[in-house]
């Protein structure tokens, strides 16, 4: 079957998600998948950042490996995870989305809800997706969303509809490629990480005016405001996610014991690598390195902004006063956390293919905790607007 994704044009000027000419009409026949992490803010309050993370990741691995291949349109939201997919695998998929919540649950002990609907059924309720590809590499692009039927085919799922009841016990999803080695990045001296999620209200106009001095305020510095340094991030030794890896392999690997040990093996070789900068075979570590700085989203569009940015304390404060400004107007509705940290979770389908996936979320609340505050300005000011993920 022909993949319409891939035959959507990309982009490579962020600026242009704001463009609608650059998203398509997915089929009707396709579908979109949903999930969120139950009780994601008290897991987060509770420091559970990358268990959550590594959660939300985990369907996008699950589907990837389901399809086969990681030529669909995803996106990434901390707590949870979004995509939309053709038709031929669905029953695949649909199989792959209930085991993850069975694992997630019965190893990270996070209730995990799912769900499924066809394109068409959002379109019938006044909602449309539309897609587009944003390139950060030359092998790997983001989707982006508008059209709203994503959000809406989350709240759908969040009230009880639409939902894949988990699998039996003991089933396991394929989460071959998902990893967490990447060291915290931390923000040095006065600078802040700074977790922004921004929706429009009635007027799309005003809220693209916002967003694009948003851009404006947050391009002037250094990287666009890239909280990925330069270089690429930090490797540590053990990395802190080991147990999570462990817990994602243990089926396949027979056991916990065996998981942790390989993944402890191939992590120590990696950190050698990765400070030493000898090449093994055909893995050049400093190649790996930049491209994980290319192909990491920190910022996106998934039917409004989301950003994971690092600023200095002063331009947090532009950014939140411009943002509270247009929210006064009736411009948009936003939420922001700020946080000393940013957290990598990864899907890496090969480490000599410039091809792999690196989600990043604010360290300490993140996106969770940006939504929290989101929600709460739409609940007081009682307006309908859609909330994004992370509850």
């Amino acid at each position: 079957m022909t993949n319409f994704y891939l035959d959507i044009p990309t982009f490579d000027a962020f600026e242009k998600v704001l463009d609608g000419g650059v998203y398509h009409a997915l089929p009707d026949d396709w579908w979109v998948g949903t999930s969120d992490v139950i009780g994601s803010t008290k897991a987060v309050e509770a420091g559970r950042y990358k268990d959550v993370n590594m959660v939300g990741a985990s369907v996008i691995c699950a589907v990837s490996n389901a399809l086969g291949h990681s030529d669909y349109p995803f996106l990434f939201g901390g707590d949870g995870a979004s995509f939309a997919c053709p038709p031929d695998k669905i029953d695949a998929v649909r199989d792959a989305m209930a085991a993850t919540a069975t694992w997630a649950v019965e190893t990270l002990d996070l209730g995990l809800r799912v769900g499924l609907v066809r394109i068409s059924d959002i379109r019938a309720a006044n909602r449309d997706v539309r897609v587009a590809r944003y390139a950060v590499s030359d092998p790997v692009s983001y989707a982006m969303f508008a059209g709203g039927g994503m959000q809406w085919a989350e709240d759908q799922m969040k009230q009880g509809n639409n939902l894949i009841p988990p699998a039996q016990s003991g089933s396991r999803p394929d989460l071959t490629g998902l990893s967490c080695r990447w060291s915290p990045i931390r923000a040095e001296g006065s600078d802040v990480i700074l977790s922004i999620i921004v929706a429009p209200r009635d007027d799309r106009a005003r809220f693209d005016e916002t967003v694009g001095n948003l851009f404006a305020i947050l391009d002037d510095s250094p990287r666009k405001s890239s909280p990925i340094p330069a270089s690429g991030p930090d490797v540590a030794f053990p990395p802190p996610g080991l147990h999570l890896e462990a817990e994602a392999t243990k089926h396949k690997e027979g056991g916990y014991i065996k998981a942790w040990l390989k993944a402890l093996y191939i992590a120590l070789i990696a950190a050698i690598l990765m400070k030493t900068g000898w090449k093994l075979g055909a893995f050049d570590p400093r190649r790996y390195r930049d491209y994980t700085g290319y192909n990491t989203d920190f910022r996106k569009f998934g039917d409004g902004l989301w950003m994971t940015v690092m600023c200095s304390a002063a331009r947090a404060e532009e950014v939140e006063a411009h943002l509270h400004a247009a929210e006064l107007s009736g411009a948009v509705h936003f939420g922001t956390h700020r946080q000393r940290s940013a957290i990598m979770t990864c899907i890496v389908p090969s480490i000599t293919n410039d091809a792999h996936f690196h989600f990043l979320d604010g360290g300490e609340g993140g996106y969770t905790a940006a939504a929290t505050a989101f929600k709460a300005k739409v609940k007081r000011d009682r307006n309908a607007t859609p909330a994004p993920s992370n509850a």
